[in-house]
């Protein structure tokens, strides 16, 4: 049987031992120094506003400055007040007061007066706090100051230990689902922690991936996991019906962005073959009047130019000619619908991205296809429109392309 007490303290003892040893480097901030008060000559026997059209007489700079710092200072008491009770109280409701109270300070010490070994050290006593008070080691809650931990990590540069942490709380979730989440009453439970699973498994596949780590073999398990997991629980639901209790599964847009997260890792890894299907499905997922929709059409794009899939004899390869007029039509349907996503509500600006960089691509899709005025057209409308948005990566790959023409104009 599945001890809970147990679960509990290694839980959180585990995560404290996976970076006490090494504590995140203090940030130095820079030195604050005193303000010096001055004395201001107030005159007697003057009605306060009688003083103060003398005192602007006699220093109408000084008093201005003064005027404009009282009301910089009222302003900054109000939006700290306000800062206090919709970030500091608000955002911890949910927790018992003793846990809210180390957790505001652990998000004081995380993200204003930045000490990271103060701030871990209380989400350490939060945790403890809150084992100690009986608190769900697998709710949102509690599952939540641990990934708060992590990204705290990560912000500090500490890679290693934000991937620790993040295993630690994969590993646990993973146990209590093999070992609970088949039992009567923990429907709704199973899919929650299943699904913070399955996000936890994604952004640990994008710090494995990342320069500061390189490990492309342990992002393609955790990735592979969340597609795996993603589609394996969709399909039960499909075949054997929504159970009493489960609530919802994950949208079609949070499942697609698992599938792209995939596929983007098959691209750093030229392996387009395998990113390109990813990027179809993913695309399939998406409503169709969506911005994002303009960076898939983008992805899918270049993994069907840049895709050579292993050799195989039974099969003959697919030529280039047929390859670049794949390419061409997934690029030119990112800017038709780029172009016919008005309204602002809708449209961000992975819209405007999407769609200079798909003028890019057919320009390089045509020099590849050996239309150099093609190219150039394209290349060109590229650079406006990036210079137009000030899309500094756009002009950049623009002009390179011109460059390869012959011509940066």
């Amino acid at each position: 049987m599945f001890n809970r007490s147990y679960t509990r303290l290694r839980f959180s003892t585990r995560i404290w031992q996976a970076i006490q040893h090494h504590p995140p480097p203090p940030i130095r901030l820079s030195r604050v120094f005193p303000i010096t008060r001055t004395s201001w000559p107030r005159p007697r026997h003057l009605t306060t506003r009688a003083a103060a059209k003398k005192l602007f007489k006699e220093s109408p700079i000084s008093v201005t400055l003064a005027s404009i710092f009282i009301l910089f200072g009222m302003g900054t008491l109000v939006y700290v007040n306000y800062i206090y009770r919709s970030y500091f109280i608000g955002e911890f409701s949910a927790y018992p007061e003793p846990v809210a109270v180390k957790l505001r300070r652990a998000l004081f010490y995380s993200n204003i007066d930045v000490q990271p070994t103060n701030a871990v050290k209380y989400y350490r006593q939060a945790l403890e706090v809150a084992d100690q008070l009986g608190m769900d080691p697998f709710s949102d809650e509690i599952i939540g100051v641990k990934i708060q931990l992590a990204f705290l990590m990560e912000k500090v540069g500490q890679y290693e230990k934000a991937i620790e942490v993040l295993e630690i709380v994969h590993a646990d979730c993973l146990k209590w689902i093999d070992a609970l989440g088949g039992k009567e009453g923990n429907e709704g439970k199973r899919t929650r922690v299943l699904g913070k699973t399955v996000g936890i498994s994604v952004k640990l596949g994008e710090l494995y991936s990342s320069r500061h780590i390189d490990d492309l073999e342990a992002a393609e398990e955790k990735l592979m996991y969340s597609v795996t997991a993603v589609l394996k629980e969709k399909k039960r639901r499909e075949q054997e019906g929504v159970k009493e209790g489960e609530g919802p599964w994950m949208s079609d847009e949070e499942v697609g962005g698992a599938l792209e997260a995939l596929g983007t890792h098959y691209e750093k890894r030229n392996q387009h073959y395998l990113a390109a299907p990813l990027f179809l499905e993913a695309l399939s997922l998406l409503p169709q009047s969506n911005c994002h929709s303009v960076v898939l059409m983008n992805n899918l794009s270049l993994s069907l130019l840049l895709q050579k899939p292993p050799a195989n004899p039974s099969v003959a390869p697919t030529s280039d000619a047929v390859m670049i007029d794949n390419a061409t039509q997934w690029a030119r349907k990112a800017i038709a619908l780029a172009d016919s996503i008005r309204d602002p509500a809708r449209r961000t600006p992975e819209c405007d991205h999407g769609c200079a960089v798909a003028m890019v691509n057919l320009g390089e899709l045509a020099r590849r296809a050996g239309d150099p005025d093609e190219a150039r057209r394209w290349f060109g409308q590229g650079k406006r429109l990036s210079r137009e948005i000030a899309f500094v990566e756009g002009m950049q790959l623009a002009e390179d392309g011109l460059r390869g023409l012959g011509g940066a104009n």
